[in-house]
């Protein structure tokens, strides 16, 4: 894959999701809508493009983010691609949660919560391909998965929080894996890290109202510091496998 495909499959992956989403077959999902889900409180006079700032504005980082680690070097064909398209992940995922935010509307937060699973897989799909080289078919697979998955939100209230913790744990799972298998010191430690980072993502939402009783969470709450533990474990997942992939322990054919 050429830089321009990889750039108009991710495009056509999120139209997808979004032409989904518009046909209302999700409509039934349970979704968090209104500023009162959130601690941080709106401030009057701000549009509501803005209206939370900080939740708002922490979006610029995966933008930021996304756009650092979009790759510049032809690292080999298949590691280029991985890369390219986890950026492009990145850059869009900002946006998206920016639209929930702003228009507190029920589809921009489905579309939210759909689209964070097929980047936890794209992890694992990383991590497969550096055990075991590339495999189209298998990758395909594991995306469309993870895709399908989120129809669990359709059946229970906490759906999409099964779907989330199962990807979770499989990324962990791989991870261990090929940290065993082919890493070192270094990388040990960016996993490390990469992991408190997810463990604060998902504890510091949900404890979002709960936080907001000490001073120190009241306007930087706790669903901005999730945020910023997502970023922090989104640019620790680069560093992890282009760690790797700086001291690959296989043969050259696999790039």
């Amino acid at each position: 894959s050429n830089p321009k495909e990889s750039d108009n499959q991710a495009f056509c992956s999120l139209m997808l999701c979004v032409g989904v989403v518009a046909s209302g077959v999700f409509d039934g999902v349970h979704t968090d809508i209104g500023y009162e889900h959130y601690a941080e409180p709106t401030v009057p006079g701000l549009p509501a493009v803005l209206a939370m700032p900080a939740n708002c504005f922490v979006n610029l980082a995966y933008i930021l983010l996304g756009w650092y680690w979009l790759p510049s070097v032809d690292k080999g064909r298949h590691t280029y691609y991985l890369q390219e398209v986890f950026a492009l992940m990145a850059l869009a995922y900002g946006p998206v949660q920016w639209v929930r935010l702003w228009t507190q509307h029920h589809w921009a937060a489905i579309l939210d919560q759909w689209v964070t699973l097929p980047i936890f897989a794209w992890t694992a799909i990383w991590c497969h391909f550096l055990e075991h080289g590339w495999q189209t078919g298998t990758f395909l697979a594991m995306e469309m998965t993870s895709l399908a998955s989120y129809v669990l939100a359709l059946f229970h209230p906490q759906g999409f929080e099964l779907a989330l913790t199962s990807h979770i744990l499989v990324v962990v799972w791989r991870v261990l894996k090929v940290q065993r298998y082919l890493g070192n010191a270094t990388s040990f430690w960016i996993m490390v890290l990469g992991m408190i980072s997810c463990l604060g993502f998902v504890s510091l939402k949900l404890w979002d109202q709960e936080l907001a009783q000490w001073v120190l969470f009241r306007r930087l709450t706790g669903h901005f510091w999730s945020k910023i533990c997502d970023v922090l474990q989104f640019h620790c997942a680069f560093l992890f496998f282009t760690q790797l992939i700086r001291h690959p322990p296989w043969a050259p054919s696999f790039s």
